[in-house]
């Protein structure tokens, strides 16, 4: 046995019923010209279900110690299953998206057998367009976004002719990866006196360590105080919302892709980053969802921006993950405005966070996420949200994948949500898009395939901004008003220095639920109170 460390244990000491700890990701292929499918699927699957040792944890199970469930350990499964954790499903007809969300959104519901290993896949047969897909989970103690990412390149190939003989999880195919990856280690020769150099080191890293966690925490508190300038923490000023509820053991998960050259467009015209922009079209979303419902919360949305705390030649940590508190600045009706009060929130937070080294980052969050873990143990949660939610950015490949020749075409992860924020908004940067993946409470949130919609209506209105679309002439209200209480597009105010004119002639219309030049997977968009309708992007097909 070997011990589960702090990080990862954090995940399995918050899991209930209600609030499954795995991550998961939907990755969506188009067959190879010429296959047989049946024949196809039946070569993959064998592939997969090969008789070989898995890397850790993925061949153990999480059991306890003479201390109970305070002291968790990873043991070996010598009874390991592979047709447990493999699995064939296929849709019913018509084989549309609407049906694989279906299917994803109860799968992604049930918890892991902690008897098991923690970990599933599922091969998926049935969709239109000459497409299958693949769906799998694993237990966030045993990998975090940026893991999860190595999995997947070591698992897929930039050549349509290589074939994986291996599955991601097995030990023979991540060595492969690695050696792939990493440089050959370098042999270096000891000079004397190193013995005390390293003492010396040590303490003098031990008083940097003290000192700098010293500092860190001051700001941190401060922040509660009004001390600590952009700086945005947890729990403090966090709007109850719809949102920040308990949730039940229900999910509900959508899925859309953007094209990455839109953000980078507005990137370069507004001075931000991917990241900004991601958070500004989240927040203007999120302005949106709750116009709709009549809230309008004093402060504005907090929001839980996972960052990587992983070392570039780090690939073996489960998990090496921080955060940074995002104010979304959804209270700021001007879209200018709202995304330089974002950018000042990141700045802040980046800061203190370049102020300590990895290992005192690490620490650093372990040691703040200590009342986020008692709230949630205790039921208290939604009573004392510390976000509103999260929307997290995982940086994946630029190029063109393929799986044994079939070409993956999106990378859309599906997170986590538990009491206190009952909505995850997750990216991939995949290729030429952006793969927006949005898990939420059914309960809580049954309407959650509207997000997609807001955040096209978000993305467009930064487009106005930036001037590289004309917005739409209004009659009868105020732009103020129309930013301020609409659902539809808001558009910047008249003296914003940052908006040009643009020589395109557009014609965008106001309350189109077109998805405009963005690469969709389309979803199922249902009526307030009627049949349901399914509603997708130009280039939906399905």
């Amino acid at each position: 046995m070997r011990p589960v460390n702090l990080a990862d244990a954090g995940f399995l000491l918050m899991e209930k019923r209600q609030t499954p700890m795995h991550v998961g990701g939907l990755h969506l292929f188009n067959y190879p010209k010429g296959v047989d499918q049946r024949e196809f699927l039946q070569q993959v699957l064998a592939a997969l279900r090969t008789d070989e040792e898995y890397r850790r944890p993925f061949g153990e199970y999480v059991t306890t110690g003479r201390a109970g469930p305070l002291r968790l350990y990873w043991e070996k499964d010598e009874h390991f299953d592979i047709d447990y954790h493999v699995r064939h499903s296929a849709l019913p007809q018509p084989g549309r998206y609407r049906e694989l969300f279906m299917l994803v959104s109860r799968l992604h519901s049930t918890l892991l057998d902690r008897t098991r290993p923690l970990w599933e896949l599922h091969l998926i047969e049935g969709l239109r367009n000459n497409q299958f897909a693949v769906y799998s989970k694993c237990h966030h103690a045993a990998t975090d976004g940026a893991s999860a990412m190595h999995m997947m390149n070591a698992m897929y190939s930039t050549s349509p002719r290589s074939r994986a003989r291996h599955s991601a999880m097995s030990f023979e195919a991540f060595e492969q990866y690695k050696a792939r990856r990493l440089p050959p280690p370098v042999e270096r020769v000891e000079p004397r006196g190193r013995e005390l150099k390293t003492v010396l080191e040590a303490l003098r890293q031990q008083y940097d360590t003290t000192t700098n966690l010293v500092s860190a925490f001051r700001q941190f508190g401060g922040a509660f105080f009004g001390r600590s300038g952009n700086l945005a923490v947890p729990w403090h000023h966090v709007p109850r919302t719809s949102i920040n509820t308990n949730v039940s053991g229900s999910r509900r998960f959508v899925a859309q892709s953007f094209e990455f050259e839109r953000v980078r467009n507005v990137c370069k015209a507004t001075h931000a980053t991917v990241n900004d922009i991601v958070l500004a079209m989240c927040a203007g979303a999120l302005r949106r969802h709750l116009a709709n419902l009549g809230e309008h919360p004093a402060h504005s949305l907090k929001a839980m921006a996972p960052i990587s705390l992983r070392e570039e030649s780090d690939l073996d940590s489960s998990n090496a993950v921080g955060f940074i508190t995002a104010d979304l600045a959804t209270d700021v009706a001007d879209p200018e405005q709202r995304l330089r009060k974002i950018q000042a929130s990141m700045a802040a937070g980046k800061t203190l966070l370049r102020s300590m080294s990895q290992r005192e980052a690490t620490l650093f969050m372990q040691i703040t996420q200590i009342p986020a873990l008692l709230t949630s143990v205790l039921g208290i949660a939604a009573n004392f949200p510390a976000f509103s939610t999260v929307i997290s950015n995982v940086p994946g490949p630029r190029e063109q994948l393929y799986w044994n020749g079939a070409s993956l075409e999106g990378v859309y992860p599906a997170s986590i949500v538990f009491d206190g924020f009952a909505m995850n908004i997750t990216l991939v940067s995949y290729r030429k898009q952006l793969d927006f993946g949005i898990v939420a409470c059914r309960r809580s949130m049954p309407q959650v395939q509207r997000i997609i919609d807001y955040l096209e209506e978000a993305l467009t209105e930064l487009e106005e901004l930036a001037g590289l679309r004309t917005a739409p002439k209004r009659s009868g209200r105020s732009k103020a008003k129309a930013a301020a209480g609409s659902t539809a597009r808001a558009s910047t105010k008249t003296g914003t220095k940052t908006t040009a004119k643009t020589k395109t002639n557009t014609k965008t219309k106001t309350k189109s639920r077109q998805a405009a030049g963005s690469k969709a997977v389309p979803r199922a968009t249902p009526k307030r109170a009627s049949k349901p309708k399914l509603a997708g992007s130009n280039n939906a097909k399905g």
